[in-house]
């Protein structure tokens, strides 16, 4: 508010008068503390002085002339002070004066700052105050917005068959995992899941894809990869994409499908921000306090140390998806399923670590001798992150300030795609346990490599339905 005030000169000169006047009066004001004491002390001493020489003139009152020299000597002291009490009294005043003056004309210059600077401070604080609150669900509110049909209960049927041995899907497909955002900086993204399809007998891929680009840099990078596969095999591809990725391969869809329509059999949105993040969108408002400063910070972050694009975040802002999505919509004969989850705030989430990479280190400078070949060559060192923590954390501002649930970064209205099939589980699951393995798993719970198959499967049942409708 100051640094807005300081552009106005006539507020700004007033400001720096206002600020030298009450510098002034301190210096003033501990003047006359220390005049002050010292005439104090100098009555206190006069008063001292006449007591004592009233008990004396009590006691020997044969002294007349003595006597009536100090009463001489007392009068003029007492004039003395007198003087420099009223000298005290007058700067005092002075210096009121002077202040009270000083006060006055800063307010007045304030008050006179320009209608239009006061409504600006105040359209900041409500656009800060207000956040997300009218945008979070604002799909399902959109007029003439497709209805979604809940298939949560046949997804656990399929989901069980697949814990029991049951693997549902065909090798006729090639199976496409779009990772999300800074999956860059996470070697192990979607690693499990891939190792899980291949040794299924499955045609698995991860999309090589910088994840801290721009949405629709993205979409066109993974419309060039489906074409790929799909002319190296001559296979359909059916896409399951996380968080950002799931944004990406549906705007790759929506953006291109004249080319992509017999290519792509379906796609899959685990935990995808379709509708917008309120945490992206908190974060990145324009109009708020401190926007400006948090989008320097944010640029420096991004594209200094993480050589990304800024608008990696920014397209997932509630603003730009409401943008992108008037231009460019998933078609209606696609099939779709939007799968998201709830994060648990339960202590234990905080002692919970996701392993999201690792580290090699030489084997000889732990001094290994008998070590095996593989040993020596490189010791694997897991790179273990709170991530369930900060995920929790997330929640906990999503659900106290705007009274919504949330995987922790993706409210779930904003994660269902109008027209597609969703899949609302009762697990509790934070936003990156579909795509890293954490350190205290729950024994006889599905894996996040089985709930991706077990959601693939319920794709190609859609596909299926879709074509004999």
């Amino acid at each position: 508010m100051l640094h807005i005030l300081s552009r106005f000169p006539a507020v700004n000169q007033a400001s720096l008068r206002f600020t030298e006047s009450a510098s002034s009066f301190g210096r003033g004001l501990a003047s006359l503390i220390d005049d002050g004491g010292g005439a104090a002390s100098g009555l206190g001493s006069q008063n001292q002085s006449s007591q004592g020489k009233f008990d004396v003139a009590s006691s020997v009152s044969s002294s007349n002339g003595h006597q009536m020299g100090e009463s001489a000597s007392s009068t003029t002291n007492n004039l003395d002070l007198f003087t420099r009490q009223n000298i005290m009294l007058d700067k005092a005043t002075s210096l009121l004066n002077s202040t009270s003056a000083t006060f006055t004309e800063f307010g007045q210059r304030l008050l006179g700052t320009p209608p239009l600077l006061w409504q600006g401070m105040v359209d900041r604080l409500q656009t800060t105050w207000k956040g997300s609150i009218d945008d979070i669900g604002w799909l399902q509110r959109l007029p003439g917005s497709m209805g979604v049909q809940d298939r949560t209960q046949r997804f656990e049927q399929i989901l069980e068959l697949v814990c029991h041995g049951v693997h549902p899907l065909p090798d006729n497909l090639i199976y496409l995992l779009v990772p999300g955002l800074f999956s860059n900086h996470s070697p192990l993204y979607f690693v499990d899941t891939k190792v899980y399809f291949s040794k299924l007998g499955l045609t698995c891929h991860i999309a090589k894809i910088h994840s801290e680009a721009a949405v629709e840099t993205n979409a066109s990078v993974l419309k060039e990869y489906i074409e790929e596969l799909h002319w190296g095999s001559g296979k359909q591809v059916a896409i399951l994409g996380h968080s950002k990725g799931g944004v990406d391969a549906a705007a790759a869809v929506a953006m291109n499908w004249p080319s992509l329509k017999d290519k792509v059999a379906g796609l899959v949105l685990v935990q995808s921000p379709y509708g917008g993040s309120p945490i992206a969108s908190d974060i990145l408002r324009e109009g708020q306090i401190a926007d400006v400063q948090t989008r320097y910070l944010l640029e420096l972050l991004i594209q200094k140390m993480v050589k990304g694009d800024l608008k990696a975040l920014e397209d997932l802002t509630y603003k730009k998806r409401q943008n992108f999505l008037a231009r460019y919509s998933l078609p209606r004969e696609l099939p779709v399923v939007s799968f998201h989850t709830e994060i648990s705030i339960a202590p234990k989430v905080f002692s919970t670590m996701s392993h999201i990479a690792h580290a090699e280190l030489p084997w000889h400078l732990f001094n290994i001798e008998t070590a095996s070949n593989v040993v020596k060559n490189s010791m694997k060192v897991p790179v273990v992150v709170p991530l369930p923590a900060l995920m929790a954390m997330c929640a906990k501002h999503i659900e106290l300030r705007y009274k919504h649930k949330s995987d922790g970064l993706v409210a779930r209205q904003d994660a269902e795609a109008p027209g597609s099939v969703v899949v609302r589980p009762d697990r509790k699951l934070d936003h990156g346990w579909m795509v890293y393995s954490v350190s205290n798993k729950t024994l006889g719970e599905p894996d996040a490599s089985q709930v991706c198959e077990a959601l693939l499967a319920l794709l190609l049942e859609t596909c299926k339905r879709t074509k004999a409708d």
